[in-house]
């Protein structure tokens, strides 16, 4: 068994509280002191549009701005830094959108699993929605990422209808495109898992792309791992931890660190491999 620091005992406490984490977060995402601080942005996929939302949403911004020809800094810098910390973590752990897709998860349906290959998709939705077609295009393209957001479909359009129709008022319906894809992405997430942030999320593109330079990191120790594969069987998202631990389709919800051996930790840039601890002791 591998000897974990007080970090990663720390980690494998919380971890079966990953839930009331999200919930946590989620609280702050949906402006309980009514803030509305749509001038800055938080580090998640929660459409500012949304009655209940706190800060903007980062691919918004970035999508506006290219619309704009101009370069949102602090947006960017914003991802940069929250990237460059903590990776996908944020997806696993802090963003509202894959807490939803977490809640569906719950529900005993029959499930299909999602090819690897359509994680792809993701960088076409980041390249070509939020950036190329906003910067050639402008924002009322039907490709604009905010017209095909499923998170604007059901935080802001939803909300609108039930207001509407609490009120007595005429409901105004979204287009037949924006109600297929709240649709579509309504059945999704009851027969696989997290479809969103596996397939189209350019967000998670950001994120995963610092999974293996951000100070908090996934520690395989080759030493220890058994090749008994159960860490591949804890991950519902179809990654192979123990090859790719921190692999840009990884969420980090830390599942895989349950495995028996132990092999697999959550750690920090700052933390001594095993090999490392290895090498030392071998020379004392």
């Amino acid at each position: 068994m591998v000897k974990k620091s007080k970090f990663q005992q720390f980690i494998l406490k919380l971890l079966p509280h990953r839930l009331w984490v999200q919930v946590a977060f989620l609280i702050v995402w949906l402006d309980p002191l009514a803030m509305r601080m749509h001038n800055m942005c938080s580090p998640v996929f929660h459409c500012y549009a949304c009655p209940l939302a706190t800060f903007a949403c980062p691919i918004g911004v970035i999508a506006q701005f290219s619309a704009l020809h101009m370069i949102p800094f602090i947006a960017i810098g914003l991802l940069l830094v929250v990237a460059g910390t903590f990776g996908t973590i944020i997806c696993g752990w802090v963003c509202p959108f894959g807490l939803l897709q977490d809640l569906a998860a719950k529900v005993p349906t029959p499930r299909v699993k999602i090819p690897r290959v359509l994680g792809y998709m993701r960088y076409v939705v980041l390249f070509g929605a939020v950036i190329l077609v906003p910067y050639f295009f402008g924002e009322r393209h039907a490709l604009f990422i905010c017209k095909i957001c499923p998170a604007g479909g059901l935080e802001k359009a939803v909300p609108d209808m039930v207001t509407a129709a609490a009120q007595g008022n005429e409901i105004v319906w979204p287009n037949a495109i924006k109600l297929s894809i709240i649709g579509a992405f309504l059945v999704a997430i009851f027969v696989t898992i997290r479809p969103w942030c596996r397939v189209l999320c350019p967000l998670g593109v950001i994120f995963g792309f610092f999974n293996k330079f951000s100070l908090f990191s996934m520690k395989l120790s080759d030493h220890d791992c058994t090749k008994c594969g159960r860490c591949r069987t804890l991950c519902e998202y179809g990654v192979e931890p123990d090859k790719t631990p921190n692999g840009d389709n990884c969420l980090r919800c830390l599942e895989c660190t349950k495995c028996g051996p132990g092999a697999l930790q959550a750690g920090t840039a700052f933390d001594k491999t095993t090999e490392d601890s290895k090498d030392a002791k071998s020379q004392d």
